[in-house]
Order: C-alpha cells, then sequence, then structure tokens
C-alpha cells in the first residue's frame, strides 16, 4: 500500500491539470475548423466527447461509494477496538483516528479523481498524434 497517498494524487491532480487543457485546445480547434458539415470523423469525436464525461462521472462516483464503504467498515472496526480497549481500561489514541479519518478521505478522492485522470490523460496523447489524411 502506498504510505503517502497525497503524492500519487498530486501527481494525478499535476497531469490533469496538463492534459485537459490540451484536450480542450484540441477540440476547440477541431470545432472551429470542421464547418457546417460534419465528417464522420469529427462526428465520433464529438460523440465521444459527450459521452465519455458520463461515463468518467459515473466511474469516478461508483470508484468513490466503494471506497467510502471500504473506509467506513475499517473505521467502525477501529472504533469498536477503541471501545473494548477502554471497557478494558487501556488508553486510545484520538490521533490515529484523526489519521485514519485523513487517509480515509485521500483514498476516496483518489479513488474518483483515477477515472477522470485515465480518460482525460489517454485523450491528451490520442488526441496530440499527428495523424495524416
Amino acid at each position: 500500500m502506498n504510505r503517502r497517498p497525497g503524492v500519487s494524487l498530486a501527481v494525478k491532480t499535476a497531469e490533469l491539470s496538463l492534459a485537459v487543457p490540451q484536450v480542450i485546445a484540441h477540440r476547440m480547434t477541431r470545432m472551429a475548423f470542421s464547418g457546417s458539415k460534419l465528417s464522420a470523423r469529427d462526428r465520433k469525436e464529438f460523440e465521444r466527447m459527450v459521452t465519455e464525461k458520463g461515463v468518467a462521472f459515473a466511474d469516478a462516483w461508483s470508484a468513490m461509494a466503494m471506497q467510502a464503504a471500504r473506509a467506513n467498515q475499517a473505521i467502525a472496526e477501529s472504533l469498536f477496538r477503541s471501545f473494548l480497549s477502554a471497557s478494558r481500561g487501556r488508553a486510545t489514541y484520538s490521533a490515529t483516528s484523526a489519521a485514519q479519518l485523513q487517509r480515509a478521505a485521500w483514498g476516496i478522492f483518489s479513488k474518483g479523481l483515477s477515472p477522470v485522470h485515465r480518460k482525460a490523460v489517454a485523450n491528451a496523447r490520442r488526441l496530440g498524434r499527428v495523424r495524416s489524411r
């Protein structure tokens, strides 16, 4: 397991911040030059542009919901252990709980960002290739 999820999240965020403007610039330029009668290639790209957002959004929400369920289960288990320790007269540590909540939040955000990152970076690569006509 990655001990520092913020690092991976920072890298994904940076890559996303570079990929998104590239994709937008390519597609806006393509729209500007497409004219009133779209080619089959343009039509396919414009349809893809719309449908992929819904798919990425659904994938992100699904991944976040699954990660939240896992995190809730782990937190509930941790709380149960704390209650057992307290009932036996042992000290519990709130700093551990706070760190666990922070890791859970990072994990949920990271899972939600992954599908969007994957699609945007792939689009930037695909659209950045020079194609001969």
